[in-house]
């Protein structure tokens, strides 16, 4: 049974390489990401905590119906701050509909993992007995902890609506589409908590169907990650304080006055375990908004970094493609950098759906040493990239001072 649920836990990875395009094979192999995973310590085998029902019909999915409640005693939940919008042949202002994610762990299950803590801060440089090895032990907990699958909570809606979460499904993670009652306007926020459960609030964020809207990457677009270095990216997870690129702060505020608290969403292909930690560097630095990460690579550190590596292109656009059926009248500001997927992935949607996309800003990363700069900011990688996109329609930047001006130019436009 281990051995089953190793192949059919991994197959998302498989998928990923599937789906990674020529560019992106080349620069994980320039980078020896296959090398540097392959290296990777697999984390030890949670099933122990799982009871053998949940483990087993967890394959049914949403459709489990021998799913059962958390014990708020041995549950830990993330809730995932969440958009709603108009549904299609909605009437009257009190019809909202929005996706509540939810994530649940076995609280307190990760054993001893000093072992663990020792290899990644080898891997990163840190000395024996040096304090940052409390740092990696600390960010390393959402890696631990069982996941819990084919389990439901009870959540309370702005006090005035309950609803039922779940059932969650192999990954630990339940998706629900949920009608909202109320009557709300563009930008209205209400909050949502676990019913005799303690866990962090979600924002839901109501937003109708025309305006501004902003899409923006995270990793080297709004925070150093080093995605081009797979040593970078465990720095930059475990160890360092997590950093804003300079000026983006800034900049995201000025957005965010400009076009009058747009709604946002960060996308990443960061997995679902650095949900809290992104949440939090969200909250500290940028404007409030939906979090969109990958769910993938659970209890793998190894899938982390194909996660934020392989497959990209395809799974943002994936992504997007679900925000523009939620909202295809709504103009986007789409951010992001040049170490990824990002130019490609912002030209397949400005072409897919024209006039979704209003512009394009895409940061220019250098000083990476993994990262192949003259390829990856080379002009004729953008212009491949844009290929059919107006050439005012997108900016390839240096310094976020660079965008303020661009930024008041986009209130003249009618959204």
């Amino acid at each position: 049974m281990d051995r089953l649920n190793v192949i059919m836990d991994d197959s998302w990875k498989a998928a990923a390489h599937m789906e990674e395009t020529e560019d992106e094979r080349e620069a994980r192999t320039l980078a020896k990401f296959p090398d540097f995973e392959a290296a990777m310590p697999r984390l030890p085998s949670r099933l122990q905590d799982i009871s053998l029902i949940d483990n087993l019909t967890s394959y049914l999915g949403a459709r489990n119906p021998f799913a059962h409640a958390a014990d708020p005693e041995t549950t830990n939940l993330w809730l995932q701050d969440n958009t709603a919008h108009r549904p299609p042949g909605a009437t009257g202002n009190n019809v909202w509909q929005a996706k509540f994610v939810a994530a649940y762990f076995i609280k307190n299950s990760g054993r001893d993992y000093s072992k663990l803590v020792a290899d990644v801060a080898e891997k990163v440089g840190v000395g024996k007995g040096d304090e940052a090895e409390t740092t990696i032990a600390k960010r390393l907990e959402p890696w631990i902890d069982a996941i819990l699958p084919a389990h439901t909570v009870d959540i309370s809606i702005d006090g005035t609506q309950t609803e039922k979460l779940g059932p969650s499904g192999r990954s630990g993670v339940s998706t629900n589409d949920i009608t909202l009652k109320g009557n709300h306007v563009d930008g209205d926020t209400i909050t949502s908590t676990a019913v005799n459960l303690h866990t962090h609030p979600m924002t839901t964020t109501f937003a109708e169907p025309t305006g501004w809207a902003v899409l923006s990457d995270i990793d080297d677009t709004i925070k150093i990650t080093q995605t081009p270095s797979p040593l970078g990216i465990l720095r930059s997870t475990f160890v360092d304080a997590p950093t804003a690129v300079a000026g983006m702060p800034q900049l995201y505020a000025h957005i965010n006055k400009m076009l009058g608290k747009p709604p946002f969403w960060y996308l990443s292909a960061s997995p679902y375990n650095l949900y809290p930690f992104l949440r939090d560097f969200r909250d500290a630095h940028f404007p409030s908004g939906e979090l969109l990460l990958r769910e993938a690579s659970w209890m793998d550190l190894a899938g982390f970094l194909t996660s934020l590596t392989a497959g990209t292109r395809k799974y943002k656009t994936t992504r997007m493609r679900t925000i523009q059926a939620h909202f295809p009248k709504r103009r986007f500001l789409c951010i992001g950098d040049s170490t990824q997927s990002d130019p490609e992935a912002y030209g397949d949607m400005y072409r897919a759906f024209p006039g979704w996309i209003g512009v394009i800003f895409i940061r220019r990363v250098t000083g990476v040493a993994e990262m192949n700069e003259a390829t990856k900011n080379a002009p004729e990688r953008f212009e491949r990239a844009f290929e059919g996109v107006p050439r005012e329609a997108w900016v390839v930047f240096d310094d976020p001072a660079e965008l303020y001006e661009r930024v008041e130019e986009l209130v003249k436009v009618a959204a």
